[in-house]
């Protein structure tokens, strides 16, 4: 059985039934067929059930006005769910693709607690590689370049004379978690021609350009892309939204014509690119690639910085820095009226936008941008807000783009720096009872490109058996998993229903229900999950989701059941 097999005059793939999946959730009981044709979902039909002859007994038939023989079953192939639960293809909201793909591949800093910590690593990696410790000798040496150190509650800080100390010529880059900020040696601050304080670090926009310079493109191969976006897809995605800083236009329809087809990505575009894509006649929601996989996403701007590095712009002081400091409140890293100038071309040819907001005073002055031109569209992170801001995402029709995971990472750097504030730090409840639609991501590589990460921290609120923080801005399970699908809650929710497109996750358990509820594991039995929807905030078992099968358009991108 090959269910993702192209015809030579077609794209689709062949007809597919799921016979004996189940549907999450209170009410759904029975087992179900569900009809793939033409990578849509044709119809679900009571197990065992000829759709064409109209609902029966458990059945919920609402199909598309295919052909009887695709809906016979005739020629199609099919794949026996033995009473898993079907879902919508899951999405990530945010991601840097290239970034995650290089992450998986450098010095994980991860968990270090300290700059003694991080230059023991480093150490350690050039004692274990001669040749990285040779590559101080030659201008073509890679050095090391490290990822994931968070600073923010350090007990010890970075300097240029210690990371000297234990590198040596070898020139060394270490990039923070968040992707903020940069601490670099003199090796490598020389070979690149940057210059930084006694500190070795970068911050903010110099960082952002040597990361750039740090990727090695001859490493990036379609093969190694293929195999970051099969992994996603084991984990149930079907989507991204791409916000790498590169040429997503070009380089994406390139990736899917090599192979990399197990994901569709919507690609967005910074600002020194939108003339291109404006000149091109590009406009948001454009098919981009030959296989329908790649369309064009917003324009993505960078209004302020991050937590950890506190240059997320805020309307109070960070209790470190003193009121002279320049960047006492954080850093807006765009003036206003060039965001609303770029906002407004965009706007103007038909490209949505997307806009990077985590400190208060950067999320006022981005709904106050979205205001002035009256245009729809995303904030990105929305992780501190005002209160009063609340619902003015929902008056001026904006989505708020989320990462859960991030409010685990930074609980302790919020508690210390956002002290007095943190009722309203990654407030998901209060958008979501405000009427603000949600989308959850990851940005990965600063959180994992896995949605159930997000959910669960967005249901839980809690980590590694610690209390939940602030668990009054929970979501509930059904809320967190519509999140999750394309577009967020503002698309629909957690259910398959005939005439969707036929990106489909098979999973082990049913999510809506909490641990150890009945029907909570896939047995063949005819009987329902229990529903905690909206009273389960336990986690239990999201993380560790199980998941079966993802399919693509109706063709398998990941197969753990034949």
């Amino acid at each position: 059985m090959n269910p993702g097999s192209m015809t030579p005059e077609s794209r689709h793939p062949a007809p597919l039934i799921l016979r004996n999946v189940r549907l999450p959730g209170a009410g759904s009981s029975g087992l179900r067929d569900v009809h793939l044709v033409e990578g849509r979902v044709a119809a679900i039909a009571a197990a065992g059930q000829d759709p064409r002859s109209g609902p029966g007994p458990g059945a919920a038939l609402s199909g598309a006005a295919l052909s009887g023989a695709a809906l016979s079953g005739r020629g199609a192939d099919s794949l026996d769910a033995e009473g898993r639960f079907l879902i919508p293809g899951l999405w990530d909201h945010h991601v840097h693709f290239t970034q995650w793909v290089i992450a998986r591949r450098r010095l994980d800093l991860a968990a270090t607690t300290s700059a003694a910590e991080v230059l023991q690593l480093v150490r350690g990696a050039l004692s274990s590689d001669p040749e990285l410790a040779a590559a101080g000798s030659n201008s073509a040496g890679s050095g090391v370049v490290g990822y994931g150190f968070r600073d923010g509650l350090w007990p010890d800080l970075p300097s240029l004379s210690s990371l000297d100390e234990a590198t040596g010529a070898v020139p060394v880059g270490l990039i923070s978690g968040d992707l903020h900020c940069m601490w670099l040696n003199t090796a490598l601050q020389s070979r690149l021609g940057v210059s930084t304080d006694a500190s070795g670090l970068l911050r903010e926009a110099d960082s952002f350009a040597v990361m750039d310079q740090l990727q090695d493109p001859a490493a990036l191969t379609p093969e190694i892309y293929r195999q970051t976006a099969q992994a996603a897809a084991q984990r149930g995605v079907v989507g991204i939204v791409e916000f790498e800083n590169a040429d997503n236009i070009s380089a994406w329809p390139l990736r899917t014509a090599a192979g990399v087809d197990s994901l569709r990505v919507e690609v967005s575009v910074w600002p020194d690119r939108l003339q291109s894509a404006l000149l091109a006649g590009i406009a948001t929601g454009d098919v981009l690639d030959e296989r329908g996989l790649v369309t064009m996403g917003p324009l993505k701007v960078i209004s302020d910085g991050s937590l950890n590095t506190r240059t997320a712009w805020c309307w109070d002081p960070y209790p470190e820095l003193d009121l002279g400091h320049p960047h006492s409140c954080g850093m807006q890293t765009v003036p206003m009226d060039e965001l609303q100038d770029v906002m407004r071309q965009a706007r103007d040819g038909g490209i949505a936008a997307a806009i990077h907001a985590i400190g208060d005073r950067a999320n006022s002055a981005v709904l106050d941008a979205f205001e002035a031109l009256a245009m729809p569209g995303v904030i990105e992170h929305a992780q501190l807000l005002r209160w009063e801001d609340i619902p003015r995402f929902a008056r001026l029709g904006l989505t708020a783009s989320v990462q859960p995971e991030h409010a685990m990472d930074d609980r302790d750097v919020a508690d210390a720096y956002w002290a007095g504030r943190t009722d309203r730090a990654f407030p998901l409840d209060a958008l979501t009872r405000a009427g603000v639609p949600l989308r959850l991501g990851s940005d990965a590589p600063v959180a994992a490109l896995d949605p159930w990460v997000a959910i669960a921290a967005a249901v839980s609120r809690s980590r590694d058996g610690r209390d939940p923080w602030h668990p009054e801005q929970r979501l509930d399970r059904a809320t967190a998993l519509a999140a999750a699908t394309r577009g967020g809650t503002a698309r629909g929710g957690h259910q398959v229903s005939a005439g969707d497109a036929a990106d489909l996750v098979l999973l082990e358990t049913d999510p809506l229900a909490g641990s150890g509820a009945a029907g909570s594991d896939h047995g063949g039995g005819d009987h329902a999950g229990s529903d905690h929807t909206g009273s389960d905030f336990s986690g239990s078992g999201l993380r560790e989701m199980g998941v079966s099968a993802t399919l693509l358009g109706g063709r398998l991108t990941h197969d753990g059941i034949s």
